[in-house]
């Protein structure tokens, strides 16, 4: 029998479902879900396909992989209906990746959670690298090298590295200097790359370049998103990848095809006539995805501005709806109260402020260190209605219902910094 327990964000939101319904009042910053009620026109497409009850091709439609084809066309890398799968979330993409790839697999430490255990299921070794000062997302290029050669001198054999571009847990954007070394040492060590941009279209700022590994290393890079976190259809599982062109691309796409056709089958009729219309990108959905950025920046910079007035070490958020905050300067003031991991960390928080994050040992990162991630896009509100008032207005974070949960943070972590 297996003892792999559930993904820990996953189990962590069921804990906080259960103290909730217990009467607890709880500021839940511990799940990466984009809290924003679904734009209109998609749930208008969801209605419209529901008569698309077929099985279908188990790529996707003709229709939706030529939008797919075109959205990434306009990111500049040129792309053919041909080279895309759709399938049920982005997550049995990159585990159907691991099932025909040989070899171990790098990952920047820390990472989203899932990327380890998908490799340890695979048979692989994920073998962590840390990440730059300055992002995360991706290895730092002088320790990716050494770790590969480390790998090697082992007996392990390294094929993949993965990035996520921009990062969850950190909230940053990998520039694009970072971004080609790495895509050159991929060249030189014969690596395949994974760029996760799932985030690409909650970059905070427009003018912030983009750099995918696939405009580099074209030949060599397979890109994964979906529509969950910028459109928050994570309820939804609308997953999508681009292969290589090329026959070494075609060889890589069909063998995946090969495994969704015994695990997933298809994406879902009425999801890919979502899909369809979101990767074709109308004006009112890219104004609806401007607006969705700008309110994720916002509150993302304002939780990074109380971690780092308490006292922390917190890189500036940049993409995604996420904070790493690192407590090491406060280490000797919270060993007086009992917190001297991670672990230790988010249940001091927990248990004494309400306040809800996720360690950075289950990303991956040193459990002895006193960081964790918050996902400040769970802030918008509770309900329907103030969740459209977040999202239209100018100044989130000074909306009453969205002021009074971040002083509630903020009240926690002055408390817990001058403990």
């Amino acid at each position: 029998m297996s003892t792999r327990g559930t993904s820990p964000n996953l189990a962590l939101n069921e804990v906080v479902a259960h103290r909730r319904a217990a009467g607890e009042r709880l500021v839940h910053l511990g799940f990466g879900e984009s809290r924003l009620p679904a734009f209109g026109p998609l749930v208008d497409r969801l209605v419209a396909g529901a008569h698309r009850n077929a099985y279908g091709p188990v790529a996707g439609s003709p229709g939706v992989r030529a939008a797919a084809a075109g959205y990434f066309g306009r990111r500049r890398m040129p792309t053919e209906a041909d080279q895309v799968v759709v399938a049920p979330g982005s997550k049995p993409l990159l585990m159907a990746l691991h099932h025909v790839i040989p070899g171990d697999v790098l990952l920047p430490r820390p990472a989203w959670n899932t990327y380890a255990p998908q490799a340890r299921l695979a048979g692989k070794k994920a073998i962590g690298v840390p990440i730059p000062r300055e992002c995360g997302g991706v290895p730092e290029p002088s320790a990716l090298r050494a770790s590969i050669a480390e790998a090697r001198a082992r007996g392990r054999d390294p094929r993949m590295v993965v990035l996520t571009l921009p990062d969850n847990p950190t909230g940053t954007l990998a520039p694009p200097a970072i971004v080609r070394e790495i895509c050159a040492i991929a060249e030189e060590e014969d690596l395949l790359i994974v760029s996760d941009e799932i985030y690409r279209d909650v970059v905070h700022d427009p003018a912030t370049p983009v750099l995918s590994p696939a405009e580099v290393a074209p030949e060599r890079t397979v890109v994964t998103s979906g529509l969950s976190k910028s459109l928050a259809l994570g309820g939804w599982r609308i997953g999508v990848a681009r292969f290589p062109a090329g026959p070494a691309g075609a060889r890589l796409r069909a063998a995946v095809v090969a495994v969704a056709s015994e695990i997933w089958s298809t994406l879902a009729g009425p999801m890919q006539e979502v899909a369809e219309y979101a990767f074709g990108e109308p004006p009112e959905l890219l104004e609806h995805l401007a607006a969705s950025a700008r309110l994720h920046g916002a509150v993302a910079r304002e939780v990074h501005r109380i971690v780092v007035s308490a006292g922390a070490r917190c890189r500036p958020p940049t993409g995604a709806f996420y904070v790493y905050p690192d407590l090491e300067p406060l280490r000797e003031t919270l060993r007086a109260v009992g917190v001297t991991d991670a672990p230790s960390l988010t249940e001091h928080l927990l248990d004494a402020y309400g306040i809800v994050v996720l360690a950075g040992h289950h990303l991956g990162d040193e459990p002895g260190a006193l960081r964790f991630k918050a996902a400040t896009s769970m802030l918008y509100g509770e309900t329907t209605e103030e969740q459209w008032l977040a999202l239209a207005a100018e100044d989130p974070v000074n909306l009453p219902h969205v002021r009074k949960v971040l002083d509630v943070v903020e009240d926690g972590f002055r408390k817990l910094c001058s403990s």
